[in-house]
């Protein structure tokens, strides 16, 4: 095989590909379009007009021999590649517990990423946040008024992240934040899957199947708003409608808010329920007394039942995620180089430093702009196809699962795409 085959494969293995829709100047078309540029540009064949050529591959070996690198390693090396895009990144790198873990498995995320496609591109500064949202708060706030990074890649702190997308500022540069149940805000974009999202893919998925109304039950309180509008909008593209949306209360056990579904929805044909950062038990427990799911209704949960142990009164719901042991074409890669297996928190991280050097390469250091960010085609990363919107959320398409005997049981690879 010629040494231009074997290095388009190598890519097609290790590389994501992006869809970018590039709106800098010398990008447009002459009908005022922006192209779509496929940067497998990156994985083209090195020597190409305006495709760099591949980096080496240095030996990346994790500071320990079955786990993420150490803080102390990870302090050791804050400044990743040499490229022209200065990108800024917060990670709490010595958090203590799964906080700090989860930081530093982000961290190695990121080296694999410079490493196959930004390392020529990009200038990538890392800097420790502790796991405090006050200092995380401080730290993206000087990021993003220093003038020189292009994008922010974190924080992973909720509050520090709420707190960004309070401030105002169109010359700021965008931020892809890293932060847990984070609802996003102008120029402001949620990375990792939120419930809505979830919420919203397994409801589409069922509606995809010919259920009509639906009903949403969601915690009493502000985030519950964003479900319900996303759940709405998924279901109106299939034509189904959310019936309506019933907040409930953690100290009535379930069965107020399922005895209100009964007297204002007649025969539903599936309840969608949130729990946020509470347990959905009681109001399962009191679906499941009225005979939820059945043949006549069916169950959809989310993304954040799953936080918890998987509890008997699941059984038979459906409910769209990320598969976390799939981490698409890192995953193999990944394990031989730091030696332990990849999970999402290090694909978020490779997906944002990847699509921030795809943006580098096809549109340059001032290319980091909405038009390209919320184009509607949207990228394709390691955790599946994803894009974002105006206000600051993401869409996912996911595997769309099914628990049978305490398992999630693969029903569709793939929820519709956007």
């Amino acid at each position: 095989m010629r040494a231009t085959d074997l290095r388009r494969e190598r890519w097609r293995a290790l590389a994501l590909v992006f869809a970018v829709a590039v709106a800098a100047s010398g990008c447009q078309s002459k009908s005022g379009a922006s192209d779509v540029l496929d940067p497998s540009a990156i994985a083209a064949p090195a020597g190409q007009a305006g495709v760099p050529a591949a980096p080496a591959q240095p030996a990346l070996a994790s500071a320990t021999s079955d786990g993420p690198t150490s803080a102390a390693a990870a302090q050791a090396n804050l400044t990743l590649g040499t490229g022209p895009t200065k990108v800024a990144m917060l990670l709490p790198l010595s958090a203590p517990g799964s906080t700090g873990e989860n930081g530093r498995k982000m961290y190695d995320g990121a080296r694999l990423a410079m490493a196959d496609l930004g390392d020529k591109l990009l200038t990538l500064t890392i800097q420790d946040t502790r796991g405090d949202s006050a200092n995380a708060k401080d730290l993206a706030v000087k990021a993003i008024t220093s003038g020189t990074a292009k994008v922010v890649i974190g924080p992973s702190e909720l509050a520090a992240a709420q707190h960004l997308a309070k401030l105002s500022g169109s010359k700021r540069p965008p931020v892809l934040a890293l932060a847990d149940n984070f609802a996003g805000g102008p120029g402001v974009y949620s990375v990792r899957l939120s419930e809505a999202d979830s919420a919203a893919a397994g409801a589409a998925a069922i509606a995809g199947k010919g259920a009509r109304k639906f009903v949403l039950m969601v915690p009493a309180g502000a985030d519950s708003s964003p479900i319900e509008s996303r759940v709405a909008n998924a279901l109106s593209i299939y034509g189904a409608t959310l019936a309506v949306t019933l907040p409930y209360s953690a100290t009535d056990g379930g069965a107020k808010v399922v005895s209100d579904m009964g007297s204002l929805v007649e025969a539903p044909d599936a309840v969608v329920v949130a729990c946020g950062d509470g347990s959905p038990i009681a109001v399962l427990a009191a679906l499941k007394a009225k005979g939820i799911p059945g043949k006549a209704v069916t169950l959809i949960g989310t993304d954040r039942w799953l936080d918890r142990p998987m509890d008997p009164l699941y059984e038979g719901a459906y409910i769209a995620t990320l598969d976390e042991s799939e981490t698409g074409p890192i995953a193999d890669r990944f394990k031989t180089t730091y030696k332990y297996q990849p999970d999402v928190n290090v694909a978020y991280a490779y997906d944002m430093v990847a699509l921030s050097a795809g943006i580098a390469s096809s549109a340059g250091p001032d290319g980091f702009n909405k038009q390209v960010l919320e184009n509607t085609t949207g990228f394709r990363g390691s955790t599946g196809l994803f894009r974002f919107r105006a206000d600051g959320s993401s869409q996912r398409s996911m595997p769309f699962f099914k628990v049978e005997k305490g398992q999630l049981k693969l029903v569709e690879k793939s929820t519709s795409g956007f």
